[in-house]
């Protein structure tokens, strides 16, 4: 199936591993010319050389998406290199899990930051580039946390902060021929996830739950990433996709 992809300029942060990862080959593969970022030079590097290795059209910035002026020179490269920007996910995140009584101002501040004003300033920085073209795809990487974790209000308080900015923008920029989408990831196996303390915990709720008897895989959620790039999901915008095979509020 054709998705419309062909030459498309897509940009993942976060890309350096996991679901950011996964998204770049499989947009790559749909014939998006895609760009690796990540706070991680060494992440970035090895990624952008297995992308070229396999054939397909790849440069890598290194990035911290809550820098303005980084940001502002990852849009500047992948437009010097390939003309413009299509599509942005915004991917970059991570948790700081605590109760909220002991949580400290810096946990907080920094995984609302990254999510939230990361996804703020990458998209700010994209949006005249997909104006121009009136054309633009925006992901942005929820969770099924947004519904509430225990141990995890500055990181569910992020997602769902994330799913109403998608909201918003769905409805500002509809005019311009640029869709805004969130997905909602539900427990998928990456190797910061595994590298977790609390994973076999963590491991053993989500297959006790899910009513797909399997752990999320990050080709799970860049396939949904794709979907949502395409043309094919050009009439979708403002909502919200859950890919948790099944799991919601438990």
């Amino acid at each position: 199936m054709d998705m419309g992809l062909q030459g498309r300029v897509a940009v993942v942060t976060g890309s350096g591993r996991g679901i950011g990862k996964a998204a770049l080959f499989a947009l790559a593969r749909e014939g998006a010319r895609v760009v690796v970022t990540d706070i991680s030079e060494q992440a970035v590097t090895q990624t952008q050389t297995e992308l070229v290795t396999a054939g397909f059209d790849a440069i890598g910035v290194v990035a911290d998406v809550c820098n303005a002026g980084q940001v502002e020179q990852l849009v500047a490269n992948a437009t010097e290199k390939f003309g413009g920007v299509d599509i942005l996910v915004n991917n970059a995140g991570f948790t700081r899990d605590k109760y909220l009584a002991k949580m400290s101002a810096t946990e907080w501040d920094s995984v609302v930051d990254t999510i939230l004003k990361g996804a703020y300033l990458c998209t700010k920085a994209v949006l005249p580039s997909m104006m121009e073209r009136q054309w633009g795809r925006i992901i942005n990487i929820s969770s099924r946390a947004h519904l509430g974790n225990p141990g995890q209000t500055n990181y569910a308080a992020a997602k769902a902060g994330l799913i109403g900015f998608t909201r918003a923008l769905a409805l500002e920029q509809g005019k311009f021929n640029i869709t805004a989408n969130a997905i909602a990831p539900g427990f998928i196996e990456t190797e910061l996830v595994k590298a977790l303390p609390t994973y076999e915990r963590l491991r053993d709720a989500a297959l006790a739950r899910n009513p797909v008897p399997r752990l999320g895989r990050p080709d799970d959620i860049a396939d949904a990433i794709v979907y949502l790039s395409s043309d094919r999901a050009g009439y979708i915008t403002g909502e919200t996709l859950h890919v948790t095979g099944g799991r919601y509020s438990s």
